[in-house]
């Protein structure tokens, strides 16, 4: 248990800490004065609240239970853990943001403030998750969902929202459902905006008889190093190399120019890609005089 704690780094515990505060900031100064409903767990409570008038702190760690121990089962240690430090915290700033009255003047534009909501909760939410906690409840079923099945927590919290959520027509109107609904969508685009690094850059996969023209070029140019691929061709049987190379968007007119240069007739695969990491992304690069390459 030690050992697992000791791997929860400082600014793991600062990001659930920022995450947790937009997320209550959200719920206490939009979706609570704006009448936006809940999805997941919380959206349970508040329909057995009113069918049943259940207490939802009492059926929060009836529902919370179970989802926690078969997350302990199927995460790990380490995420449950700091799943608990998540809870604890999002509900200190819970109980922080309830004692200081703020009013954000949205002029009781149901748009608006589903729009914000789904913005601020998408932001929280994605950054506790992108440094490996939840929040509890639906988050961690979201969790095991996309580790198991590779569905995105974003998607799989949009569909268990508009689950719970339809279900939420007991007591809620239709309007006040539909506008909480397009929070919904809002917040998981943004969740997963926000795990994806919020920044993709261009991956291109070039097929040419002039390969190393092409990856002497592109470095000469633009500064990116390149990797060879031996690949074999599926009609003629022949061997060759293709390059493969990733790019700022902003360098992709250059690399397709170089191309055109160079091999008219090549073939190149042009892909998004959401996350690199290494020399030229995470690390610096020499900088190029603005006059010249």
């Amino acid at each position: 248990m030690k050992k697992i704690i000791k791997e929860l780094r400082l600014i793991d515990l600062i990001a659930y800490t920022i995450g947790c505060a937009i997320y209550a900031f959200s719920l206490i100064y939009v979706n609570i004065p704006n009448h936006l409903a809940e999805g997941g767990v919380t959206g349970l409570t508040l329909i057995f609240r009113a069918l049943f008038s259940l207490n939802p702190a009492i059926s929060n760690v009836l529902f919370n239970i179970p989802i926690l121990i078969i997350g302990l089962i199927m995460l790990g240690r380490r995420q449950i853990i700091a799943t608990f430090y998540s809870i604890l915290i999002f509900s200190f700033w819970l109980w922080i943001f309830e004692r200081y009255h703020l009013v954000i003047n949205l002029n009781h534009d149901p748009l608006i403030s589903a729009l914000l909501a789904g913005l601020l909760i998408g932001l929280g939410l994605g950054i506790v998750f992108r440094f490996g906690s939840t929040t509890g409840g639906s988050d961690v079923i979201a969790r095991i969902v996309e580790q198991k099945l590779g569905v995105t927590m974003g998607k799989s919290l949009f569909v268990i929202d508009s689950v719970v959520l339809t279900m939420s027509l007991v007591y809620l109107n239709f309007s006040q459902m539909m506008y909480t609904l397009i929070m919904s969508f809002v917040a998981s685009n943004v969740i997963n905006m926000v795990q994806a690094g919020g920044y993709t850059a261009r991956e291109f996969l070039i097929f040419s008889q002039k390969p190393t023209q092409i990856a002497d070029s592109i470095m000469k140019e633009i500064e990116r190093g390149s990797t060879y691929i031996n690949i074999e061709g599926g009609f003629s049987h022949k061997p060759g190399k293709a390059v493969y190379v990733v790019v700022d968007p902003s360098e992709v007119r250059q690399v397709r120019e170089i191309i055109d240069q160079i091999d008219p007739k090549a073939f190149v695969s042009i892909r998004t890609v959401t996350e690199q990491l290494g020399e030229g992304f995470t690390y610096l690069r020499k900088k190029r005089s603005f006059f010249g390459r």
